[in-house]
């Protein structure tokens, strides 16, 4: 996988760097990546390729909506795997299982990441049009995005995993979404998260707060 350099994402990640709104901040980060091994690529491929193929080997579920179902498809085994190379480059101190990542990507359309993005970016869409004007954040996000893989070519995929083995899920985290725009033709991938950070966490106002009201409590119960 080859992190590749886009002009038209550069300006989306400079709003999205650190948009504070009072007590909460926004954090948000576009990625877009070549599906071409680098030698290191082809040594973890070649490792979530059999551990894939030994989970499959050692499955007996013949449930169509089970994980093993999908697995047994060498197009969407490669599919998994660049996803998961992608994951191990954006957050390299992670180790990612192949099997346990598959069972958080759930595909997607437009219109339900359209959906997911008005409801939780409402204010920083409203930050972006007072900074720049003209477009909205999500139509200069869509354009942008077009331009680097072509999105009605586009599998969308969500990754949604638990909250102890999430990534995008920093200190003081509100929510938090991951998606990922595969482009198989061009064979490229673009990542989109997008979190929620509590500016009080942060701060550790709240920490602060706690160990004040711990020391009122004990001052309270001692003779002075």
């Amino acid at each position: 996988m080859k992190f590749l350099e886009y002009t038209p994402l550069d300006r989306i990640n400079d709003f999205l760097n650190d948009l504070n709104l009072g007590e909460r901040s926004i954090k948000g980060s576009l990625e877009a990546y070549s599906c071409k091994h680098t030698g290191t690529d082809k040594r973890l491929s070649l490792s979530l390729e059999n551990e894939i193929l030994d989970y499959l080997g050692k499955s007996s579920d013949t449930d169509s909506s089970s994980p093993v179902e999908f697995l047994l498809s060498r197009s969407s085994r490669k599919t998994l795997i660049y996803l998961v190379l992608t994951l191990y480059h954006m957050y390299p101190d992670y180790d990612f299982s192949a099997v346990k990542a598959h069972q958080f990507f759930t595909e997607e359309s437009w219109d339900t990441f359209k959906q997911i993005f008005d409801t939780y970016m409402l204010e920083a869409s409203k930050e972006w049009v007072e900074t720049y004007g003209g477009s909205s954040l999500l139509e200069t996000i869509y354009k942008a995005l077009d331009e680097v893989v072509k999105l009605s070519e586009c599998e969308i995929y969500s990754y949604n995993p638990d909250s102890d083995v999430d990534p995008f899920l920093e200190k003081g985290a509100i929510w938090s979404f991951g998606f990922f725009f595969y482009n198989r033709k061009q064979k490229r991938v673009v990542s989109f998260s997008f979190c929620c950070l509590s500016n009080l966490v942060a701060d550790g106002f709240v920490a602060d707060n706690l160990c004040n009201e711990e020391d009122g409590e004990i001052f309270d119960n001692m003779d002075i």
